[in-house]
């Protein structure tokens, strides 16, 4: 077997195993323990370990990257609860903050490189600050990056913390790539102080996003049938992206408009398993981000 899956909703560990079946994710296994039983002596025939799967987004990201299923890798969502502006707030308090166990899980198994998310939020940054710590304290070079599904297409914000670490490298802060920080700041222009860049300068990009340009929005609002900004007639659909470009807008009673994937309707009376449906698409992450993540990170590496 080429991958492990971690994950304790039991609805979703069948979602994972049908995936699997159906050959839309790595062939693999599916362990509905919690992660606190799980030994790192037990990982060791595996060559992805997903924990905290879900249903398996990050493994089919993976893949929509180019990344082949025999190549090793490790990634994980740990719960949002503890840090989420919406939850109790207790932080490493919460008997759910579960980095602890993977990261131990990590110390011991060496993965080459691990991919994470969590929520953004201020005590989700707190979050971060002690994932990074441990991480470089383990040798992991370490890059970290807040991005929304917004941001590749999406009709919905959904903003969320995203790293990768890398043991390729050990030691060095801001080498990813294996290029100094002088090479990296002259291709891309700002390093951070972790080697992110966190200022590129495009011209060309800088005058589209401003709406610079004679006609450029009237020419949207013509060729689409709807104003740039996502307003049009009731009922409409917005002008999103890719995946999400026939998503459907539906008005809700606080006058604001929700998008949903075209023809579906989750919470109609009699849809199967709509509770459980419903967790499993929440605690999932956005396969496009982590996608776009994944992509960004090959390009630096595989040179």
């Amino acid at each position: 077997m080429s991958a492990y899956y971690n994950e304790i909703d039991p609805y979703a560990a069948d979602w994972l195993r049908n995936l699997i079946k159906s050959g839309h994710i790595a062939d693999g296994v599916v362990d509905e323990r919690s992660i606190s039983d799980v030994q790192p002596n037990e990982l060791q025939e595996f060559t992805q370990c997903h924990f905290f799967a879900g249903i398996g987004i990050w493994s089919h990201a993976l893949r929509s990257a180019g990344w082949d299923d025999e190549r090793p890798v490790w990634t994980g969502s740990c719960p949002c609860q503890p840090f989420s502006q919406s939850g109790t707030r207790k932080g490493v308090l919460d008997e759910r903050h579960l980095w602890p166990h993977w990261h131990h899980l990590i110390a011991e198994c060496r993965p080459s490189t691990v991919f994470g998310e969590q929520v953004a939020s201020k005590d989700g940054l707190g979050w971060l600050d002690l994932v990074q710590a441990d991480m470089e304290g383990e040798d992991y070079a370490f890059g970290a990056f807040d991005m929304c599904s917004a941001g590749f297409g999406a009709p919905h914000i959904r903003q969320r913390l995203w790293f990768v670490a890398d043991s390729g490298d050990t030691g060095s802060q801001g080498r990813v790539s294996g290029r100094s920080d002088q090479e990296r700041q002259d291709q891309h222009g700002h390093v951070g102080r972790s080697g992110t860049v966190v200022g590129v300068a495009d011209t060309q990009f800088d005058e589209q996003r401003a709406g610079r340009g004679a006609g450029r929005e009237d020419q949207a609002r013509d060729e689409r049938g709807f104003e740039p900004s996502g307003r049009g007639a009731v009922g409409g659909r917005a002008p999103t992206n890719g995946f999400w470009s026939d998503v459907d807008w539906l008005g809700c009673r606080d006058a604001k408009w929700r998008p949903v994937e075209s023809g579906t309707f989750p919470l109609v009376d009699g849809s199967p398993s709509r509770v459980g449906r419903l967790r499993a698409y929440g605690n999932a992450i956005t396969a496009q981000v982590a996608q776009g993540l994944i992509e960004s990170y090959m390009e630096t590496t595989d040179v």
